[in-house]
């Protein structure tokens, strides 16, 4: 038996197990936090049709006429503010002529979803007789920094700002005519919704389509007013006419069920395996439960919402990794039977199947990409976890597997029949 084999196992192993654990329990190492993924809080959010949320339905608040692509602009924009704050679960639908409604999960106060759509974020650049002489429609996009802004040398929060070629020429003319005014005058003051959040002062033109948004900003606030501004403009303003929270439509016990069914699922499968490829099939037991521990930590670092059609996207997803094993392992099967040696067999039969297991995780991370560009709400989740399970099955499937069955023949375990050969 070979030490190295034997050393290599088991830190693979222990790094499953380690994996595993921290997705379970979290961790905090020097306030990093990676949270659990059952830490309801801080982990895998859990889609309105497990945990509930609010609804708010907004009219449009205009003394215009209001057309259809008025209320389409609105759905989109709102959206999209809803998509940069995590939430791609939320629908937005269409409520009669002049009104929408937003249905947000895991947010039990409708104060609070009203404050995260940033109700209408109209951005203008004021002059000091509050005439508008730059609109958020001028601005191409928005982010928040963090880097030395000014002479004094320390870093601030900031939102930096990207303008239209037409938007910069009338910022330039702006700047030059407002540089010109007394002290105390020359400025622009930047409002959101008419309230002004900045001021600076202007002491020279500004020819570029490159600006700042400096103020109180720490690291959130900045970020969410890049994403208020990023997120475009409503085409009129919005009233509230009717949020209230909303329970869970499936019943509290719908998470816990469907989980139990798919541990059940698991378990059998890696009975099947185990029956059928003996010790292949052990170690791929050992790669799909790295595959699941990865998923979950995955979901839960980067807090995905996640509903009924997203757990099915797991779940399909772990027949693609059995799947992928299978092909393998066939092909194992057939390289012993013409005499090769074990780790001959191993490595042909790797090669021989990479091709076919590639094709299919290509095409099916299409349907993945071209769901999530193109659908909404439950169904933009089950893209996501649809293609993040993809990735994951196909590294466990094909990397971990392999790298622990060479360890496994470094054990001088080289019996065919034990590989499943006839």
């Amino acid at each position: 038996m070979s030490s190295k084999s034997v050393a290599k196992f088991s830190i693979v192993l222990i790094v499953i197990l380690a994996i595993s654990y921290i997705a379970a329990f979290g961790i905090n190492v020097n306030g990093y936090q990676i949270p659990s993924a059952l830490d309801e809080e801080n982990g895998i959010r859990r889609g309105l049709d497990l945990a509930g949320g609010s609804y708010i339905v907004f009219e449009a608040d205009t003394e215009e006429a209001v057309t259809e692509d008025n209320i389409d602009s609105v759905i989109e924009v709102l959206r999209k503010r809803l998509d940069n704050q995590g939430f791609t679960e939320a629908n937005v639908t269409k409520q009669g002529d002049k009104r929408v409604r937003v249905e947000i999960p895991a947010i039990d106060d409708p104060d609070a979803a009203v404050e995260l759509l940033g109700a209408t974020a109209k951005l203008e650049f004021l002059d000091k007789d509050n005439g508008v002489v730059l609109s958020g429609n001028e601005v191409k996009d928005a982010a928040a920094a963090y880097e030395v802004v000014n002479s004094s040398g320390k870093k601030e929060h900031h939102v930096k700002l990207t303008l239209t070629d037409e938007g910069s020429k009338k910022f330039a003319e702006a700047t030059d005519r407002i540089s010109k005014y007394a002290s105390g005058e020359n400025y622009i003051a930047i409002a959101l919704d008419g309230v002004p959040f900045s001021s600076p002062s202007v002491s020279e033109r500004i020819d570029s389509t490159e600006c700042i948004i400096t103020g109180e900003f720490d690291s959130e606030s900045a970020k969410t007013l890049a994403n208020q501004i990023k997120s475009g403009q409503l085409p009129f303003g919005l009233k509230v006419v009717e949020m209230r929270t909303i329970g869970a439509q499936l019943g509290e016990g719908a998470l816990q069920k469907s989980l139990l069914a798919g541990g059940i699922g698991l378990i059998l499968v890696m009975l099947f395996m185990i029956v059928l490829y003996r010790m292949c099939g052990f170690i791929s037991c050992i790669a799909l439960m790295g595959y699941v521990a990865i998923v979950a930590l995955i979901l839960s670092y980067f807090k995905i919402n996640l509903t009924l059609p997203g757990i099915g996207g797991i779940i399909l997803t772990i027949g693609t990794a059995v799947d992928a094993n299978v092909i393998i392992f066939e092909r194992i099967k057939e390289e012993l039977k013409v005499g090769k040696t074990l780790r001959a067999s191993v490595d042909a039969g790797f090669n021989r199947a990479f091709t076919a297991i590639l094709d299919s995780n290509i095409t099916t991370m299409i349907a993945a990409v071209v769901l999530y560009l193109f659908g909404t709400g439950t169904i933009k989740g089950f893209a996501i976890t649809l293609g993040i399970g993809t990735i994951v099955s196909m590294f466990t499937a094909i990397f971990v597997t392999r790298f622990l069955l060479r360890q496994m023949i470094g054990f001088n375990i080289k019996n065919p029949k034990l590989y499943s050969a006839q």
